[in-house]
Parts: structure tokens; C-alpha cells; sequence
């Protein structure tokens, strides 16, 4: 399996001819990841990592692409697209799927808190399924998924809703031997690089080889 990384919270992974994109928002390459794509997974409302233009552009142009995504997410995109309605599809924690020949399990149901005075949406973290092992990407949260073990670890490493202490804690736990950075869109390169030093070095302690992915860089899993 492949995965590319793109800006912000964006990745896009591609096995056997099938490709599966993972929170093409406002802040990513969206018409880029998005080219091929045979599904599209979306964790929550917030645009940047929700472009509602460009996956309604990429269902015009895609006639066997499907979108999965909590509820309003999915009835705002079946209202902006009523011809494609049945391919776009609800998802909740505690479920799962298949999309683009990828296995899917749902975890998690809402996002992390931003602030007590700031509506808390859903948000569901996706763990796609492979032969080699298990890809996490939790959105905007930090849930640890029960029950299984995960092999490559998509970490959000700096948002309003978080601290440093709070995503290594989530590294620690879940403890995935490879780990990559996602939600890096509001730091500059000096905060990235102190943000991501203490998350691999810690991580390290446990067992976690963390890797910076530069926007557009892809790698094997």
C-alpha cells in the first residue's frame, strides 16, 4: 500500500489499482488527491477537511466514486449533488465498510473540545485495513481505537483542541511502530519541527519511529 501525503489532513492511499482519499479539505490539494479517487472518506464538518466543491466537482466527473462521511456531512453533499445521492453514504463509530477494495472500521463520534463556548460536532476516525498492517486516521480527535492493533499512526500534531502532552500521550497509546504527521497546516517550519522533535523522541521510548512527510511525498507501507 501507498500513501501520500498532502497538505494539512489530507493523505491518499493506493493498492492493487484502487484509490482511497482521506479528508481532502480546503487547506489540501483537493483536485490533486482527489483525481482517480475511487472513494473518499471524510471525518467531520470542518472545511479543512471538507472541500464540498471539489468532492462535488470529483463525483461529476468520477461516475463510480463514493463518499462516506458522518450524517450532516453527507446529506449537506447528497443536497449540493441530488443526482449522486446514492453514492454518497453515512458513517458511525462502530461501524464498518468496504471502499476502493479497502476494509474499514469507524471509531471514535465526536470532535475534540475546542472551547466550552464552541458546538462540538461529530467526528468519526477511520482505520483502514490491510494485509501489512492497519492505517489510523483519527481526524480531529484524539481517540485511541479499542481492540486493535494499528501499524501506521496519522498523528494531528497541533490544532486549537490540543497540546503537546496530549499527542504524545495519544502516540504512546496507541503505539504504532510507524507514525506520520497530519493537522500541520497552522504551524510554520521552526513550530513543526519543536511540535514533531518531543512527539519522536518520546515516541521513540515506546516503540514509534516517527517521520515528517513533506506535502506531496509518498511512501510504502
Amino acid at each position: 500500500m501507498l500513501l501520500t501525503k498532502f497538505t494539512h489532513s489530507c493523505v491518499r492511499l493506493e493498492r492493487d489499482g484502487r484509490t482511497l482519499v482521506l479528508d481532502p479539505g480546503v487547506l489540501s490539494e483537493s483536485a490533486q488527491a482527489l483525481t482517480g479517487a475511487d472513494a473518499v472518506l471524510i471525518t467531520h464538518e470542518h472545511a479543512d477537511h471538507f472541500d464540498a466543491d471539489a468532492l462535488v466537482q470529483a463525483l461529476s466527473a468520477s461516475p463510480a466514486l463514493t463518499i462516506h462521511a458522518p450524517h450532516k456531512v453527507a446529506a449537506e453533499l447528497r443536497g449540493q449533488a441530488p443526482g449522486q445521492a446514492e453514492r454518497i453514504h453515512d458513517t458511525a463509530p462502530g461501524t464498518g465498510f468496504e471502499a476502493a477494495g479497502f476494509s474499514v472500521r469507524c471509531f471514535g463520534g465526536q470532535h475534540a473540545l475546542i472551547h466550552a463556548s464552541v458546538p462540538v460536532v461529530p467526528n468519526v476516525g477511520y482505520l483502514i485495513e490491510d494485509a501489512d498492517g492497519a492505517v489510523y486516521h483519527p481526524g480531529d480527535s484524539l481517540i485511541v481505537p479499542h481492540g486493535v492493533a494499528v501499524h501506521t499512526l496519522l498523528v494531528p500534531v497541533q490544532a486549537p483542541w490540543s497540546k503537546v502532552a496530549e499527542v504524545v500521550d495519544f502516540v504512546v497509546s496507541v503505539r504504532a511502530p510507524r507514525a506520520f504527521q497530519i493537522h500541520d497546516g497552522l504551524l510554520n517550519e521552526q513550530g513543526l519541527e519543536f511540535t514533531e522533535s518531543h512527539i519522536a523522541r518520546i515516541g521513540a521510548q515506546h516503540g514509534v519511529v516517527f517521520e515528517h512527510l513533506a506535502p506531496g511525498r509518498t511512501v510504502e507501507l
